[in-house]
This record gives structure tokens, sequence and C-alpha cells, in this order.
């Protein structure tokens, strides 16, 4: 792989982070309830974590890549077992935000995971020397 897609590859990964912590905070603010200082504060601590996910994977942090890792894990299994639920007809109702996140979230972490489990990625966020 090229200098350049490698660049790009670390590009995406930070934008898809930094990406998910703006719909964090305009899912929150968008909210049909009215909006109070807790609901603000737990947007704005969603938003900040992916907000340093996304600083740490365009630092090449490998902790970040790791938690990256983990965090498309988990997301793509959480959403399968909702998809499962509703197929299954479950009578769960989901708010509007959870969906809009999911439209993000799952094609985005489909695509990312596995290039943040190859070994291009594994050599670009390299451990540090101690």
């Amino acid at each position: 792989m090229t200098a350049k897609g490698r660049e790009r590859g670390v590009v995406m990964a930070a934008a898809f982070f930094a990406g998910a912590g703006i719909l964090e905070l305009a899912l929150a603010l968008a909210a049909p309830r009215p909006l109070t200082f807790w609901h603000l504060w737990e947007a704005l601590g969603r938003g900040a974590l992916d907000f340093l996910v996304a600083a740490g994977l365009a630092q090449r942090i490998a902790l970040s890549r790791s938690v990256a890792m983990i965090y498309c894990i988990a997301a793509l299994t959480t959403y399968m077992v909702v998809l499962a639920l509703a197929l299954g007809g479950a009578p769960l109702r989901f708010p509007p935000s959870v969906v809009v996140q999911s439209l993000y979230e799952v094609p985005s972490c489909a695509l990312l995971l596995p290039y943040l489990r190859s070994r291009e990625a594994s050599r670009i966020f390299s451990r540090p020397l101690l």
C-alpha cells in the first residue's frame, strides 16, 4: 500500500469517530424532549469519548486503534442482536436517535473493522518503544 493509501486509512478512521461524536451531540440537541443539563452532559461525554478516539487515531496511537476495534465489534454485535429481535417480532420501540446512529455506525464499522485489523494498520499504529 502506498503512503497516500496509508494516510487515507488513518484519515477515514479518525473521520468516522469525529463524525460519531458530532452525531451524538446533534441527536441530543434534536431530541423532542426538553433539553436538560443532564441530557446535554451525557451527550457531551459520549461525544468526547468519540473525539478522543478520533484524536488518538489521527496521532496513530496503538491504544486508540484497539479501542476503535472494540467499539466496532461491540456496535456490530449490538445492532445484530437488535436486528434479530426486530425480525423475531419482539415488541420493541426504538427512539429515532438509535435508528439514525445505527444507519451511520453499522456500515461504517463494517468497512472500518477489516482495515483496523489489517497488518498495514498494525504497522501504522505501532506501539511506543519503552
